[in-house]
């Protein structure tokens, strides 16, 4: 098996803890409180506005041309993701210029921003690579579920269940094998990175408890 392979076999039981998390069942189902999905559209702008940063930081580190290129194809698929959220905040009334970070989003961002800036563009791709691979299985296990149609999240389903995102989680995958060595820090980014991705859906999901003022 290649790095990226094996990499995400021995972080599968965090793949399937994210599958069966609240907020990703919520999602599924179309159940997902409202207000949860107002708090992940936020916060998750905020998060991606980092994430093409790691990209672009990834990007001025790389060694040849071709990685410069294909961080470059990935930024173009990060800002591309933006825009679907500019407009998932117009639908369900969500500014996204007052958006305060929370807790769990600012450790995902600082995580991978730090990696980015100071580790080798192999460990950054470790960091990154979780976020992209997760959410295309996300996606696609949704999809395969055949949830009502009138479900008012399919268009999230819909979105990282799109072959055009598989191809992009490949692509970092790709230049994870490239670039990336099998060492201990390769392998606790990529750890790292899967922690941080099911934390940022609970805090997500507690927004609705926040919101009704409990717990």
């Amino acid at each position: 098996m290649s790095l990226s392979q094996t990499l995400w076999k021995e972080n599968e039981d965090l793949a399937r803890a994210a599958l069966e998390h609240r907020f990703v069942r919520g999602i599924g189902d179309g159940t997902l409180p409202l207000k949860s999905f107002q708090s992940y559209v936020a916060q998750d702008a905020f998060f991606l506005e980092s994430f093409a940063r790691a990209y672009a930081l990834a990007l001025a580190h790389s060694p040849d041309c071709d990685g410069m290129s294909d961080f470059a194809d990935l930024i173009r698929g990060v800002l591309e993701e933006l825009k679907l959220h500019g407009s998932y905040a117009e639908k369900w009334g969500v500014r996204l210029d007052v958006v305060v970070p929370a807790g769990a989003t600012l450790a995902y961002t600082d995580f991978l921003l730090s990696t980015a800036a100071m580790k080798s563009v192999g460990e950054t791709c470790a960091a990154m690579t979780p976020c992209m691979r997760l959410y295309a299985f996300l996606g696609r296990s949704l999809a395969e579920e055949r949830h009502d149609q009138a479900n008012p999240y399919a268009e999230w389903i819909a979105t990282y269940s799109d072959p055009e995102f598989d191809a992009l989680s490949a692509t970092l995958e790709r230049l994870l094998d490239r670039y990336a060595s099998d060492a201990p820090g390769t392998r606790s980014a990529y750890r790292r990175a899967m922690e941080l991705e099911i934390a940022f859906f609970e805090v997500n999901y507690e927004a609705e408890t926040r919101s009704s003022g409990h717990g």
